[in-house]
């Protein structure tokens, strides 16, 4: 991978007497300046970008309007700040980023965040006082509606308009909190707080902060995964905001004024609870014992450092599940104990699937990988006892073997990733020999990895279960099982993470910048698309939400040329069959149906583009929703010979938010039909045999 060096603006050639000096003014934005450091910063970033980035895009007028677009919505994604006539004035500079950003000039961009800093502080003053009236006047018998995916809204005219606007949403928040069983009180006392915090935000905002913002957007028009971190969230925490150290084990991102839970880091803090699950939002952080601070309409990097503590501490975060209706504001809390994700509880570990079919026992293997991780240091000091994915795997098989199983299945679901160097020893045990992942460079250069040692350890039957959440170097093992056939894929389509980052130091914070692309040895990209499975489950997880597919500017899937000729694939044959035979399981089976039909209700209610702002139609829906809920959840317990439930409490662990550790293998529904459809296999490649 090439070596890059930070790029000064003197090697630009460029004079620093555009330089400006820094100005700020205690308690007011109005003065913000961008400092020289800044200036600098975002020179080196044009360049490096020009120089480096994998697919280097002109910065040209085209790009100056993906940037412009991309930093109102950024801003203002709901269209409830900026009115018509600032929009109308900001336009002239749609196709003008580009040559602004080559010559150092951040005041558009500075502009911008000022006067949307000033509109938010009207709206919040405007929301205060509202609730200064009392709750208790607002009128909840109109007949009036909200429009909540606003988009695509036309921008508002007048402060007239934004006032009616608000007025909407203010009734709104009071409304969702009262369904959620909050007292006028709680209320008046919960949003007062809420607004009079951001307004006290707003007065902190750095400079700092408006350059962040504005470079990042820069940075990001290129693709999701290259990001400009300025030096303090450079040094408080990683690069992908995931808090595996001493955290909670979670990948957050902001979600309009919120943030969402995107993955659990597995065996994390988080993940060992089951009361938290990718799409959650977290509403509200309390340390230990202390008052909960609301955090809607916090900054995502203020949340992460809420969050981040001490190992051995306790963080309480107040969580809508993402079970909840869209409407839905009921909350629960946890309690997370903060700790450093050990690599011992992310090793790979067996189990034995034990299942009756056409009336003959079948023993299968099942192998979870968490993670792809190998201890470095152990390695590079040559302890022959160094932990990693592959050695783990390669013991368990050996122990799976001599119990006489008939296949084994490779559960890789949740599974984010981890050391491109195991994917690829992974690979080695179920491969003769050859190529396992291609890495294309910015140059057009492929680098290709390779297993190098003859013969496969584990020649068996062998599945692969996969999910969205199943991200980068498991979708290297997982292509690489498709594309040599050696593996029945199967689950959903995976992340879509195909590329590769570097991180590069700067005179003033961090650029992490996308310089290369993995390709499977078919020729094609895991970037965007993912692995598709042979046989798809179901998805718990909204794929238009979560998944590189739902990041703006995503970089696209393509092709290059293949490494490996293409074999008779054993499976093509028998693959109609085998999805007739899971269809018809499926069918009959109570917690296919179950996630079935809650995807199916969960997708209806989330085309609902307003509410109503009546009380007594508003609480209506909300009865219907939750006898919805309860019906579905009732019908999986009666398939499962299960005590139904009168009401569906909040509190109450999500069926599918993960499995208990001590639970049996036959008792996970997806885990177990992976394992019929690897017997289905097994028995119609026999019965060809026989003929």
């Amino acid at each position: 991978m090439k070596q890059l060096f930070p790029v000064t603006a003197l090697a630009l050639g460029l004079s620093l007497s555009l330089l400006s000096a820094p100005g700020f003014a205690a308690n007011s934005w109005n003065s913000l300046q961008p400092d020289r450091d800044e200036v600098i910063a975002s020179l080196n970033v044009v360049e490096l970008l020009k120089r480096h980035h994998y697919s280097k895009p002109p910065l040209n007028d085209a790009r100056s309007a993906i940037i412009y677009d991309s930093y109102i919505k950024l801003l203002d994604p709901s269209r409830s700040y900026f009115l018509a006539s600032d929009i109308a004035e900001f336009d002239k500079w749609k196709t003008q980023f580009d040559d602004f950003l080559k010559s150092g000039n951040l005041d558009p961009g500075f502009t911008i965040y000022k006067r949307y800093l000033d509109r938010v502080k009207a709206r919040l003053d405007y929301a205060l006082d509202l609730l200064g009236d009392g709750v208790d006047k607002l009128d909840f018998t109109t007949n009036e509606t909200l429009e909540v995916d606003r988009k695509d809204a036309p921008w508002l005219a007048s402060t007239a308009d934004l006032d009616n606007l608000w007025h909407k949403r203010v009734m709104d928040e009071v409304l969702r909190m009262k369904l959620a069983g909050k007292d006028p009180k709680q209320i008046q006392e919960t949003l007062t707080k809420r607004y009079k915090n951001q307004l006290a935000r707003l007065d902190q905002t750095r400079a700092e902060d408006i350059f962040q913002a504005y470079i990042n957007t820069f940075a990001q028009s290129y693709d999701p995964h290259t990001n400009y971190l300025s030096p303090d969230n450079a040094e408080n925490f990683d690069i992908n905001m995931s808090l595996s150290l001493e955290g909670i084990g979670a990948v957050l991102q902001s979600d309009n004024d919120q943030v969402k839970i995107v993955r659990l880091v597995p065996a994390g803090p988080a993940d060992k609870t089951k009361q938290v699950a990718p799409s959650d939002k977290i509403i509200g952080v309390a340390q230990g014992d202390k008052e909960m601070v609301d955090v809607v309409g916090w900054r995502l990097d203020e949340v992460v450092k809420l969050i981040r503590g001490a190992k051995g501490s306790v963080v309480r975060l107040e969580i809508i599940p993402h079970t909840n209706a869209p409407n839905d504001q009921t909350s629960k809390i946890v309690a997370i104990t903060r700790e450093a994700v050990k690599l011992e509880e992310q090793a790979a570990k067996k189990s034995v699937l034990h299942l009756n079919q056409n009336g003959h026992d079948y023993k299968l293997g099942v192998i979870e990988i968490p993670a792809f991780y190998l201890d470095f240091k152990a390695f590079r000091a040559g302890d022959p006892d160094y932990k990693s994915t592959t050695r783990d795997v390669k013991k368990l098989l050996s122990e799976l073997q001599k119990e006489k199983v008939d296949g084994v299945v490779i559960d890789l679901r949740n599974n984010g990733g981890g050391s491109l160097q195991e994917a690829t020893e992974l690979t080695s045990l179920f491969i003769e020999k050859g190529p396992t992942v291609l890495v294309r460079n910015s140059d057009g250069k492929v680098d290709v990895l390779e297993d190098e040692n003859p013969g496969a350890f584990y020649k068996g039957p062998l599945a692969l279960l996969v999910n969205r959440l199943s991200a980068s170097a498991s979708e290297i093992f997982a292509g690489a099982m498709q594309d040599y056939h050696r593996a029945l894929i199967i689950g959903g389509q995976t992340f879509g993470k195909g590329t590769v980052q570097t991180i590069q130091p700067l005179n003033h914070g961090e650029l992490k910048l996308t310089l290369a692309k993995f390709y499977r040895v078919s020729g094609q990209s895991t970037q965007h698309q993912g692995v598709l499975p042979d046989i798809a489950y179901p998805s718990i997880i909204d794929t238009k939400e979560i998944g590189e597919s739902a990041l703006p500017e995503a970089m696209p899937w393509d092709t290059i040329k293949p490494a490996i000729k293409p074999e008779t694939d054993p499976f093509k044959p028998f693959l109609a069959q085998l999805k007739l035979l899971h269809d018809k399981r499926a069918e009959g089976d109570a917690e296919f149906a179950y996630i079935r039909d809650r995807l199916a209700l969960s997708q209806k209610l989330a085309e609902e583009k307003t509410v109503s702002l009546n009380e007594a139609t508003r609480r209506a829906e909300h009865t219907d929703i939750e006898a919805k809920q309860l019906a579905l959840e009732n019908a999986r317990r009666k398939a499962k010979g299960e005590e139904p439930l009168k009401e569906l409490k909040k509190e109450d662990e999500d069926p599918l938010a993960g499995a208990p550790d001590d639970t049996k293998p036959e008792d996970d529904a997806y885990l177990s039909e992976t394992g019929r459809i690897l017997i289905d296999y097994l028995r119609l490649n026999t019965q060809v045999a026989k003929h």
